[in-house]
């Protein structure tokens, strides 16, 4: 009898690079020529994160600043950081799988110089309302803050 393996709940980079990634969204977005659609594209991503550790769904893991609840893991390997994320409300996962596609499994490095100002330059918070806005910036906060982290412990 094969034990059963639990998947990994930590994003695995889709492109070589963070810079790539942001790239790679804003094609993947300017492909629908409404905000409804968008809206649809970045909740199924929301869906197709890997499956959130339910035991990680308490106040130590929680972002604070959200309007909906965020959770967010990161666990350092091999001198990159992993990022795993998820929320109650489908929206806001889909945020957070943008996010996390940015920025997990990179160096902490490339995690600070890659500002999140793209949310802004690919129309993301304009489009979100002030508090949704407000959560995707604080969860980028809460992402540069571990880099800034484990880069100090390093």
């Amino acid at each position: 009898m094969r034990a059963m393996t639990t998947p990994d709940p930590f994003v695995q980079p889709e492109d070589p690079t963070a810079a790539d990634a942001i790239i790679a969204i804003g094609d993947e977005l300017a492909v629908f020529d409404d905000w409804m659609d968008r809206y649809q594209y970045i909740i199924e991503l929301g869906r197709k994160l890997p499956p959130f550790p339910d035991a990680w769904a308490d106040d130590a893991h929680r972002v604070p600043g959200c309007q909906s609840r965020v959770w967010m893991e990161a666990t350092p390997r091999g001198g990159k950081l992993y990022f795993a994320g998820v929320s109650d409300a489908a929206i806001v996962s889909g945020l957070v799988a943008l996010l996390l596609r940015v920025y997990s499994g990179r160096s902490p490095e490339e995690i600070a110089e890659t500002d999140p100002v793209f949310l802004k330059d690919l129309g993301l918070l304009e489009a979100l309302s002030t508090s949704r806005g407000n959560g995707i910036a604080a969860m980028a906060r809460r992402v540069r803050n571990v880099a800034a982290q484990e880069a100090a412990r390093v």
